[in-house]
């Protein structure tokens, strides 16, 4: 079982996670797969009750959401991802320090469109799927044979492999390396021993022949 800070919401179609901010408390990070704009919430310290950014849109997300996302990520660890750069750090009058300090990482709906590509029947997101799926593109794109027999380096190959297929699972054929690299990063995070693991070593074993 994959140990992870995400949680799916059953209030809305989103997955929202907590994270810790600078100045002591928690905020909540709710990402809908049909809005690209995420919402964000710090957690009020004396209630418990979320106060959304001045620039979070109540009708995109309600309380309700966010009330289940705070009672969904209780006693879970925090999430290490900062906030989607869609939203700017407008912070609600209420605890203006605590919204300043979240951060800034990738588009929400384009990550959840590889989170849905390769979660299992049991709805977790599954690394096997995943390292499966890179093997068998990597076994039929001809690009990568030919990187392979050039001896290009390993996190060239692995790169182009997986930023092929993130650009086609997202719809975004402009979707840059470092966006494709953010993404892997955002995955290892909720991994306890590396996302691309196997289609790693895969790569590796065949360099070598």
């Amino acid at each position: 079982m994959i140990r992870t800070d995400i949680v799916a919401l059953t209030t809305l179609q989103a997955i929202a996670y907590r994270l810790k901010l600078t100045s002591g408390g928690a905020g909540i990070v709710i990402m809908r797969s049909d809005f690209a704009q995420p919402g964000i919430a710090s957690i009020s310290k004396t209630s418990g009750d979320p106060i959304p950014t001045a620039n979070t849109p109540a009708d995109k997300y309600p309380r309700e959401a966010f009330q289940e996302a705070i009672a969904l990520t209780s006693g879970m660890p925090y999430s290490k991802r900062g906030t989607p750069p869609q939203q700017a750090a407008v912070p609600a009058a209420d605890e203006p320090e605590e919204t300043q300090a979240l951060e800034v990482l990738i588009d929400s709906t384009e990550y959840q469109k590889i989170v849905d590509a390769y979660t299992d029947k049991n709805g977790k997101l599954s690394y096997a799927l995943l390292n499966k799926d890179m093997i068998k593109f990597a076994h039929s794109s001809s690009r990568v044979r030919l990187m392979i027999e050039k001896k290009s380096s390993l996190e060239d190959i692995r790169l182009y492999a997986v930023g092929t297929k993130f650009r086609h699972i997202t719809g975004n054929s402009h979707l840059s390396d470092d966006q494709v690299q953010k993404m892997i990063g955002l995955l290892d995070e909720v991994s306890p021993k590396g996302v691309l693991t196997e289609f790693t070593e895969e790569l590796r074993r065949s360099l070598k022949k």
